[in-house]
């Protein structure tokens, strides 16, 4: 299958000949970006300029700061940036496959970072942590994502798989194949999760039937389905805490 692009990785800006070759002006904002990332952490800096913190690493010798604008004025926000689609990033003059690439990184830690304060943890213990977690994973994406998260018998996240995707408003999901793979991870219980692009985690009329398709199809096994958690931009929907389950 090709892929989307082809590039030369970019050399390690840290060195002196590249460090050199910079104009004083961008040579030396980048250095008291650099400084104030150091000293106060990301909360001391708005969207745009940590954003111009990870172009730095893409584009070498130039002004980043009017393509950071330009990112967070297309996609609002630096979550939404980096979780952007590689060809919606490409609409933007200025982002080349270096820019796409670094991008993805920092998306990739993210969810790494995320995923490993979870897995093989106790989930219902450490409920805060998994919202972040699905928040991470999910809130910005653009279409719906089905995920399941598997529990064994103390409520130990064992497993978190993408089971389907879809379009802007739906993703088909298909209780059999569900509780064929809860059978076959030995898993005793199951925490539903998808997202809403829109924004808005209410559940639609389709979410609440699929949800009691699966939760009678759990039943018959032997499986406790502990919730559904519909994930919107800045918040979530818990079935269970709403009488939906």
């Amino acid at each position: 299958m090709p892929t989307l692009f082809s590039f030369d990785p970019a050399p390690d800006e840290a060195t002196v000949d590249q460090t050199a070759r910079q104009p004083s002006y961008i040579r030396d904002h980048r250095k008291r970006l650099r400084e104030r990332f150091l000293d106060g952490g990301a909360q001391a800096m708005p969207d745009y300029e940590l954003l111009e913190l990870v172009l730095f690493r893409a584009i070498l010798r130039q002004d980043v700061k009017p393509l950071a604008r330009a990112l967070m004025d297309r996609f609002g926000d630096f979550n939404t940036v980096v979780s952007a689609p590689a060809p919606r990033l490409a609409e933007v003059s200025g982002v080349g496959p270096a820019v796409i690439c670094e991008l993805k990184i920092i998306e990739a830690a993210a969810h790494r970072l995320a995923r490993a304060r979870v897995l093989n943890r106790q989930a219902i213990s450490s409920w805060d942590t998994l919202l972040d977690y699905c928040h991470t994973s999910m809130a910005h994406r653009e279409t719906e994502q089905f995920r399941i998260l598997f529990l064994d018998r103390k409520n130990i996240l064992i497993a978190d798989e993408e089971q389907a995707r879809g379009t802007v408003d739906h993703v088909p999901v298909y209780p059999r194949e569900v509780i064929k793979r809860a059978l076959e991870l030995n898993a005793s219980a199951l925490i539903l999760v998808h997202n809403h692009p829109s924004g808005d985690p209410t559940p639609s009329d389709s979410d609440i039937s699929m949800t009691d398709q699966i939760n009678r199809a759990c039943q018959t096994m032997g499986i406790t389905l502990y919730d559904h958690l519909i994930i919107g931009r800045s918040r979530e929907l818990s079935f269970r805490s709403e009488g939906l389950l």
